[in-house]
């Protein structure tokens, strides 16, 4: 097998972490949540091969003609994807992350690099968008959790990677997961959560009319163990005579049987709709599957005229990674319909052909030797308005002033690492007063990590500050955070890195995720500076640990 980007491989061993004992026996396909593990038994593990890119993280192209899932790692949920001619664009739900809204572009599907944020204002928690392009215009429709309401929102550039618009709302405040489509007559609308639509005016801009009923969801057996109905992330799709309507039940997170991928077609956007006879297309069935929670699907068509859809899941044992990207091929029927033919995707899947390949994601480690990549590499927790004023880079050296008390009040600076085990440090120096550290932050109630000030270190966990025993080191330390499927462990040097201390408390982390917290985001390695004055950073280095 061939190597990318002087990549190596490596060996994933999936282990199911969870094994449910209380499900043994409960058979029927898509049925209830079943395990083909004994009572007493774990679950089998599937072993998975990655190459390896940039600072040693997993790379969804395998070099021989096979890609394996994640097509983009990491907390990637609510994928919205365009093809615009030979290239193609996704964008992800950034929920509380900004810059955000950042778009990633391709040229053959499966390899991705991140180009900018489209979003930078922060106007709330950015649920599920839509990218579209219509009549030379890109387009962008974000729905968001906010105070005191929620709205969709509505941007707009000339080109994709901007500048965009200020973000406008459209005053739909009880709505999420808008779809953009345009009707045969050349009507333009706006479909949304639970079976709903709105007309948009010609320039797509605003409302021109009232939210209409047109689509009621399928539905799965009452027997089944799902979160909740919650029909959500509509993606219409104009293919030969039919318009195709992609839509989310089961609910996103909860069970890893919940979520799950419908289809609807009509001849007309203006309906009548009728139901795939396969529904679901796309179902978690067992919790031994390499992905939970599998949904939220779009359909795009290859270089080579086949087609693919996205959608996101939980990696197997791994919430705390966020939904991740995934693709799986389709393949149409003689009767028109079409159904997934990827499996439960732990598997390697040919690629599509044609296209143009280019390097994979990119690197974490940072040596601030320029401008910060605010957006497309790093990012503020819940910022301020002149949030970005906190922070300066160059020269070797990241300065980011203090705020608040803690991580919890201090809008720390994080990345999205999308590997299962890692390892990241970097040279920290504080102000007279002031205290930094590396954090592993999912929200500001929950988070770990280690700070220090002058005098003494500050032990973050649980979303709390803890022990505070001394410090050797004084105002200047390089320190080293290492999670290895969950279990972490600090070191600290007080000589650059040549000799290592362990700090004396480890942690474990498998439960800071989602369906603990809420909120939909994931557990995010960054710095924080709090206090007076300004903490500085330098030479920040990540590294993906082999499983």
């Amino acid at each position: 097998m061939g190597t990318r980007n002087g990549a190596d491989l490596m060996t994933i061993d999936r282990r199911s972490l969870l094994v449910g004992s209380g499900a043994v026996g409960i058979a029927a396909p898509f049925g209830a949540f079943t395990s083909t593990a004994g009572a007493h038994e774990p679950a089998q593990a599937t072993q998975r091969t990655y190459l390896r890119g940039f600072d040693n993280q997993r790379v969804p192209d395998q070099g021989n003609g096979t890609f394996l899932n994640p097509v983009i790692s990491g907390d990637r949920p609510d994928p919205a994807i365009l093809k615009d001619g030979d290239d193609y664009y996704v964008t992800f739900s950034t929920f509380d992350a900004y810059p955000g809204l950042t778009i990633w572009h391709s040229r053959d599907l499966v390899n991705w690099r991140p180009l900018k944020p489209a979003l930078h204002r922060n106007i709330g928690s950015v649920w599920a968008p839509s990218l579209h392009k219509d009549r030379g215009r890109y387009l962008l429709y974000i729905p968001v959790k906010a105070s005191p309401q929620n709205d969709i929102f509505v941007t707009w550039a000339d080109a994709i990677e901007g500048p965009w618009s200020d973000p406008v709302p459209l005053g739909l405040h009880d709505h999420i997961d808008p779809c953009h489509a345009v009707a045969e007559d050349g009507s333009r609308w706006l479909f949304l959560s639970g079976g709903d639509r709105v007309r948009l005016s010609d320039d797509n801009l605003s409302l021109a009319g009232e939210v209409e009923h047109v689509y009621d969801p399928w539905r799965y057996p009452s027997d089944w163990i799902v979160e909740g109905f919650a029909p959500e992330g509509p993606k219409i799709h104009r293919i030969g005579d039919w318009f195709y309507m992609l839509t989310a039940v089961g609910g996103t997170a909860g069970p890893p049987t919940g979520h799950m991928v419908i289809a609807a077609r009509a001849r007309s956007l203006h309906g009548p709709w009728e139901h795939h006879p396969g529904n679901p297309l796309v179902r978690t069935t067992s919790i031994d599957e390499a992905w939970w929670s599998r949904g939220h699907a779009s359909l795009v068509e290859a270089p080579d005229g086949s087609w693919w859809s996205l959608y996101h899941g939980y990696e197997n044992g791994f919430w705390t990674l966020g939904r991740q990207c995934l693709m799986d091929p389709v393949r149409f029927t003689p009767d028109g319909w079409f159904e997934m033919t990827g499996g439960d995707l732990s598997q390697p899947i040919e690629k599509p052909r044609g296209g143009e390949a280019q390097p994979h994601g990119m690197a974490l480690s940072d040596d601030f030797s320029g401008p910060l990549a605010l957006g497309s590499k790093w990012a503020f927790f819940r910022p301020a308005p002149d949030e970005a004023d906190r922070v300066h880079a160059g020269g070797g050296v990241l300065r980011l002033a203090g705020k608040g008390d803690a991580p919890s009040s201090g809008s720390p600076l994080l990345i999205t690492a999308g590997d299962r085990s890692y390892r990241f440090e970097c040279d920290i120096e504080i102000a007279p007063g002031g205290r930094a550290g590396l954090v592993l932050f999912y929200d500001h109630k929950l988070y770990c990590g280690l700070g220090f000030d002058a005098d003494r270190f500050v032990t973050h966990q649980y979303g709390i500050e803890r022990a505070r025993p001394a410090n050797p080191h004084g105002g200047r330390m390089r320190m080293r955070v290492t999670n290895r499927e969950h279990i972490v462990t600090f070191d600290t040097s007080g000589d650059g890195g040549r000799t290592w201390h362990r700090f004396d408390r480890g942690m474990e982390v498998s439960g800071y995720h989602h369906n603990v917290r809420g909120g939909f985001h994931m557990l995010r390695p960054g710095l924080y500076a709090a206090g007076p004055g300004e903490a500085k950073f330098r030479d920040f280095r990540f590294t993906a640990l082999d499983d």
